[in-house]
């Protein structure tokens, strides 16, 4: 059975931080330099009492208000998260509880980043194709905010918090093509926060700071990011070329080529490196920041919503990062 994506609507904390907010804590910084080299002019930022679950349920309220699916309909919850509000229970009952979703339903939390919304699709397509299931809602949602530590000057300029919803089910506007996926646990520990779990579930208070004055810190969010870089350049250009194999497709027939919305930087190098022509290659990262697994869905409704996307084109979404892990997807709109 074919699978579709049906809807989608994300949601943003109000909490707005601009990089003059930035530079005015790190003068050295200035802010042409955050917009032109990571891309990002703002970035929502969660409240200190807004969880990722609040976030994923004001996403689905959204979606349900717009009408094209009734909360009655969904018969699944994915929920994609690395923030969740507890070790347990799972984030997806709580939703399935504050959304008054119906009870005969399955409900679950997955633990992905930058790659999640594409196998978030996976999941909910494995889940139509096997009859399980017919309007499965979709759920990203992110609070990398509260990893940060105040001084980490690199990844404040860098990511933003947010939550999306989509709906995949049996009819929609995108059917859902095959997919590539990949991952190489190699590089766990260039991208971790190592405290607050069962290895090592007490805070580690070793603060210190390296030869660029950045915080590096088991309690808070670490990232190598030579190390991460050079695992995007070595495996997202093999993705894309075989996510084109997995759907018997050519470069050249590609309308749109979305990636997760790291840093302008790194998506233009990429760009550049997989001979991609500007005007097929989708920014949407200057409002928002790098949202982790909500960047790609955000990017598919602004590209909607400015006509960048309109029916009949044909559309490669790529996600990639924290595991590591990756996966790209062929969507036909």
């Amino acid at each position: 059975m074919k699978a579709f994506i049906k809807d989608i609507a994300y949601y943003l904390p109000e909490k707005i931080v601009t990089n003059e907010e930035i530079v005015a804590d790190f003068p050295e910084w200035s802010v042409d330099k955050i917009a032109t080299k990571v891309g990002v002019n703002k970035r929502h930022v969660a409240a200190e009492n807004e969880t990722a679950t609040d976030m994923a349920v004001k996403a689905a309220k959204c979606l349900f208000e717009k009408g094209i699916i009734a909360k009655e309909q969904i018969d699944y919850i994915l929920f994609c998260t690395q923030s969740p509000d507890y070790k347990l229970p799972t984030s997806a009952c709580i939703i399935q509880n504050w959304l008054g979703l119906n009870r005969n339903i399955g409900a679950l939390d997955f633990n992905l980043g930058c790659s999640g919304y594409v196998y978030g699709l996976s999941l909910a397509k494995g889940l139509i194709a096997g009859g399980i299931a017919e309007n499965v809602l979709l759920l990203t949602s992110e609070t990398y905010n509260k990893y940060l530590h105040p001084k980490d000057k690199g990844n404040r300029t860098i990511f933003g918090d947010a939550a999306t919803a989509t709906v995949i089910s049996t009819k929609g506007f995108a059917e859902i093509g095959n997919f590539s996926l990949g991952t190489d646990g190699i590089g766990a520990n260039n991208l971790i926060v190592k405290t607050g779990s069962a290895r090592h579930s007490q805070m580690a208070n070793d603060l210190r700071f390296d030869e660029n004055n950045n915080p590096v810190s088991s309690d808070y969010l670490y990232m190598n990011g030579s190390e991460i870089f050079t695992f995007t350049l070595d495996n997202v250009p093999p993705l894309i070329a075989d996510t084109l194999r997995q759907n018997s497709l050519e470069k050249e027939d590609i309308d749109l080529f979305i990636y997760h919305q790291a840093n302008k930087y790194m998506l233009d190098f990429l760009r550049k490196k997989s001979k991609i022509d500007k005007d097929k290659f989708y920014y949407a990262l200057s409002d928002f920041g790098n949202t982790v697994s909500n960047s790609i869905p955000i990017a598919l409704v602004r590209a909607m919503k400015d006509n960048s996307i309109h029916i009949g084109m044909n559309v490669l979404i790529a996600g990639f990062g924290v595991g590591y892990s990756w996966g790209g997807c062929y969507l036909k709109f």
